[in-house]
């Protein structure tokens, strides 16, 4: 399973009123694990970045001055993109821009949502974390997930830290096997890594209860047994199913 993480930079935040995109980053996972490809682009977008762009970012136009336009680096993009699952944070504003830069080239051009499939992680935070905040700094709290370089937003960067996000948020490393047979990558038998801790284990210690303790959660049944109708479950005393 191939998946790109991907993230953009633009010129402003509407792109209805022309703006246009100025960095693209994308980061691999195959099988649910970064496999170190990515791709990184600067592009020259041919008109005035924002202020609260700039902001944002901290991309210039003079840093992008001798950057390649978005029609020369667009075969390089579809190419590391192309039939992959593309996991993006909020998708509907990186695949708008997307399109649109692609349109420009050519109006004959597929759009990039028809070349890949899209998992947005915004709309899957806001199911898993509903009234919660669900920006990609708020999840990378939720999930420890460091994000101390982020000083400013930045596509490849972001896209990185999108990936342990997205990782963390739908459940960690899954290509754990556990059967004893087959070989990994370098041909050594499965079995053969499985380290058995079984003999010379020692015995788990027993912690009793203090009498202290005995005492609080007899009281806890007691309030438990007044509001139940004298029937408390942890007592053995059976409930009946009218109950």
């Amino acid at each position: 399973m191939r998946q790109i993480v991907l993230d953009t930079e633009t010129t402003g935040l509407e792109v209805s009123q022309g703006h246009r995109i100025i960095e693209i980053g994308c980061v691999e996972l195959i099988n649910r694990k970064l496999t170190g490809n990515h791709y990184h682009q600067y592009i020259n977008p041919h008109r005035e970045i924002d202020q609260g762009a700039i902001e944002v970012h901290g991309i210039t136009n003079d840093f992008l001055a001798d950057k390649p336009a978005f029609e020369v680096a667009l075969p390089g993009f579809l190419e590391f993109v192309q039939g992959a699952e593309l996991v993006i944070h909020n998708a509907p504003f990186d695949i708008g821009f997307l399109n649109a830069e692609m349109q420009r080239v050519s109006d004959t051009t597929a759009r990039l949502d028809e070349l890949c499939s899209v998992t947005d992680t915004l709309v899957m935070a806001r199911a898993k974390h509903p009234g919660q905040r669900n920006s990609l700094d708020a999840l990378c709290q939720r999930y420890t997930v460091d994000n101390s370089q982020r000083d400013l937003h930045g596509a490849l960067l972001d896209a990185e830290i999108l990936a342990d996000v997205y990782l963390a948020m739908t459940g960690g490393q899954t290509a754990l096997q556990l059967s004893d047979s087959g070989t990994d990558n370098d041909g050594q038998s499965l079995s053969e890594q499985i380290v058995r801790l079984t003999a010379g284990r020692q015995a788990l210690p027993v912690i009793k209860a203090s009498p202290e303790e005995i005492s609080a959660h007899e009281a806890y049944l007691e309030e438990i047994a007044a509001s139940n109708g004298g029937k408390v479950l942890w007592r053995g005393e059976a409930i009946s199913e009218e109950a």
